[in-house]
C-alpha cells in the first residue's frame, strides 16, 4: 500500500490534516503532562507564557511580576530543562510520528533536520482571537512583496497536534501561493466571512501541518478546553531565513541544556544533530533581526 502524499496536499492547499497520529494512551499521557504544565503557568510559576491580549512575540514580563496575572493563551518552551514535564514533550517532538512526516514534507533526511520550537496553545482565560496574518510577512506588504516572499522555499514544517477536539485554526486554502486579494487586503483584521475560509476540524490525536505563510487566524473560546501542541522543525538549507523566526522566541538561551538522554539511542543521536544545527544559527540580536510580526 502506497504512503499518503502529504506533500501534495500541503503544496496544493497550504495545509494537510493527518488523523489519529497518537494512540489513546499517548493522548492520556500528554494530557496529564499538559495539564500539570498549564497549572504551573496559570499559578504564575512559569515565566514563559503567551499573555493576553498580545498576539505575537515578544511576550515580555516585568521582573517580579506574575506572568499570568492578565491571563494567558499559551505556554512556551515545552522542552526547557527546568520544565518538570519536559521529558514527555521531548519524546513527542522527536517521535517518528512527527519526524517521518516532516521528512516527507521537506523532502530531506535526518542530517538535514533542525530543531526549532515546541509550545502549547491552551484555553484562554477569556475569549481571544488572532487577526488574519501570515507568520513571516507583515500585513503592510505590497502584493509584489508578498509574492516575492511566497516564492521562497519554506525550509520548515509547522504543526498543531490536538489533545482535545480543536477547530480554532481558520485558513484560506491556497492563499500561500498568491498575494492577498483586494477583499482580503481591505477586510477587517478579524473578519469572520473571508471568501473561501474554513475552520480546520481536528479531533483529539489529529495533527495539521501548515505553511506558516498561508492566510490564517485563530479564534479561541474560554469555555472550551484546549491543549494543542504547536511545533516547528527546520531544514538546514534555510538557516539564515529561519533564524529570526525561531531565535526571536529566546530558545537559544537554554537549548544546549535540553536533556536528550530521555530518548532512545537512535533518536537521541538524531536529536543531538538537530540541536547542533540550530546552535549553528548563532544568537538572536533584536536590534539587527527584529521580530517577524508586531502586535
Amino acid at each position: 500500500m502506497s504512503k499518503p502524499n502529504y506533500l501534495e496536499s500541503l503544496e496544493r492547499d497550504g495545509f494537510v490534516l493527518i488523523p489519529s497520529v497518537l494512540t489513546p494512551a499517548q493522548i492520556a499521557t500528554l494530557r496529564t503532562a499538559s495539564k500539570e504544565t498549564i497549572d504551573l503557568a496559570r499559578s504564575g510559576n512559569w515565566a514563559w507564557v503567551r499573555t493576553l491580549p498580545k498576539q505575537f512575540p515578544p511576550w515580555n514580563i516585568e521582573p517580579g511580576a506574575n506572568p499570568a496575572a492578565g491571563g494567558i493563551w499559551g505556554v512556551q518552551f515545552l522542552m526547557h530543562p527546568k520544565l518538570p514535564n519536559s521529558p514527555t514533550f521531548i519524546k513527542n517532538y522527536f517521535s517518528s510520528a512527527i519526524i517521518d512526516v516532516v521528512k516527507q514534507l521537506l523532502e530531506c533526511e535526518d542530517e538535514d533536520l533542525v530543531m526549532e520550537l515546541f509550545n502549547l496553545l491552551i484555553r484562554p482565560d477569556r475569549d481571544f482571537e488572532l487577526r488574519w496574518h501570515r507568520d513571516d510577512i507583515e500585513a503592510t506588504a505590497t502584493a509584489e512583496e508578498e509574492l516575492e516572499r511566497l516564492k521562497e522555499p519554506a525550509w520548515h514544517a509547522q504543526w498543531n497536534l490536538s489533545l482535545y477536539d480543536d477547530d480554532s485554526l481558520i485558513v484560506v486554502p491556497g492563499s500561500h501561493k498568491r498575494a492577498r486579494t483586494d477583499v482580503e487586503r481591505n477586510a477587517d483584521p478579524f473578519a469572520k466571512d473571508i471568501p473561501g475560509e474554513i475552520k480546520v476540524q481536528m479531533k483529539a490525536g489529529d495533527v495539521v501541518f501548515y505553511n506558516n505563510n498561508i492566510l490564517h487566524r485563530g479564534a479561541y473560546v474560554s469555555s472550551k478546553e484546549r491543549m494543542t501542541l504547536h511545533g516547528s522543525m527546520g531544514h538546514v538549507g534555510g538557516s539564515n531565513l529561519r533564524a529570526r523566526n525561531v531565535l526571536q522566541h529566546g530558545i537559544g538561551e537554554w537549548v544546549s541544556d535540553i536533556d536528550l538522554s530521555v530518548l532512545g539511542e537512535k533518536d537521541q543521536k538524531r536529536a543531538e544533530g538537530m540541536r547542533e544545527r540550530l546552535l549553528s544559527m548563532g544568537q538572536y540580536d533584536e536590534k539587527t533581526m527584529g521580530y517577524s510580526l508586531n502586535g
